[in-house]
């Protein structure tokens, strides 16, 4: 059942052009699953890790945490799953099993967790992602993409939906709820989708009004521009949970003026730069300052679940291999709606 190379694409040093490559993947063992990917998405976690951002890496990397397929072969003890299915792989792709944090649930939580791509795992080798035609993961770590959703517009979320989902689901997000998203992007497109479906009053922040008439097409009830400022004095105390995705704020503060009493602002984005908080600015109206990291495996299954109820796929822009570098660009440049996938069948 060994499969010792697959075609992928990596990027072979910081800052170089994507290449083909072949890269090896592990022969699948009793509790594996050999997943032929059909696509994946390019979420900016990618870039940041392969632009050493966010520390040093090793090169070759071949990223990608955004996986939808189909399974091609099972290991002798693997129940869940069977040849044919169609399945996904987000940000992990195994953890300890044991702790405290894996049995509650929270895998992305536990301090042996092994990341999909730049991590090392068990068998001491990197892990290489989903810019791939094959990957091979242990079962517990592989969810089921139910038949209502496409494959390609399942792919995002993998990473961007169960990013957003779970602080819906944490803080506890439903109908009376006043929810703002800051940032309509990969992230925040998906948390207009899920905070309208689970009925809560959803409000968009955006810089300017760009995005406004996307924003409600998505699921807003309102669109704010944020870029002159009076939008932080006429929506002070406005709202119950603020998801904030974007990785650069300005002012933390002003934001965190619009929360009401006991509102919670989630971080999901990750600066480059620490940012300072205004205590005060909480103190005065029990106000909380929180973040949140993907999802355990058992809610991204769930998340999946309620996506494909509500029909809910991301909103992608399909690309080829040879594309990547350029689809990178225009990431970083904000110039995506609003999520890039890439069609897998072009790394071959």
């Amino acid at each position: 059942m060994g499969m010792p190379t697959v075609n992928a694409y990596a990027t072979p040093a910081l800052r170089a052009p994507f290449e083909r490559t072949a890269i090896e993947r592990r022969e699948v063992g009793p509790r594996d699953v050999r997943i032929a990917i059909a696509y994946a998405g390019i979420c900016h976690s990618d870039i940041h890790t392969a632009r050493e951002e966010w520390g040093s890496i090793e090169y070759p990397l071949v990223p990608g945490h955004e996986i939808a397929g189909v399974v091609e072969a099972v290991g002798a003890e693997v129940t869940k799953f069977s040849v044919g299915d169609r399945v996904g792989v987000g940000c992990m792709v195994d953890s300890c099993g044991e702790c405290p944090r894996c049995l509650a649930g929270n895998e992305q939580h536990c301090r042996k967790a092994v990341f999909t791509y730049n991590s090392r795992g068990k068998d001491g080798i990197i892990t290489q992602g989903g810019y791939s035609t094959h990957i091979v993961v242990t079962e517990g770590f592989v969810v089921r993409i139910p038949d209502a959703l496409s494959l390609d517009v399942a792919a995002p979320l993998l990473c961007a939906g169960i990013t957003m989902y779970s602080p819906l689901k944490h803080w506890k997000a439903g109908p009376g709820s006043r929810v703002a998203v800051a940032g309509i992007g990969g992230l925040g497109h998906m948390a207009l989708k899920f905070a309208h479906a689970l009925g809560c009053e959803v409000t968009a922040l955006t810089r300017t009004d760009a995005k406004a008439e996307d924003a409600r097409r998505l699921g807003a009830d309102h669109s704010v521009a944020t870029a002159d400022g009076t939008a932080f004095k006429q929506l002070r105390g406005s709202f119950d949970l603020i998801l904030n995705t974007m990785s650069e704020v300005s002012d933390i503060n002003a934001y965190l003026g619009l929360l009401d009493v006991d509102g919670t602002m989630v971080n999901v984005g990750l600066p480059e730069r620490e940012v300072s908080v205004d205590l005060t600015t909480l103190v005065i109206a029990r106000r909380s300052l929180a973040g949140s990291n993907i999802g355990g495996i058992a809610e991204t299954q769930e998340m999946l679940d309620f996506a494909a109820t509500h029909s809910l796929g991301a909103d992608i822009e399909l690309i080829g291999a040879d594309q990547i570098d350029a689809a990178w660009n225009r990431v970083v440049a904000g110039d995506v709606r609003y999520r890039f996938v890439i069609d897998a069948a072009t790394f071959a």
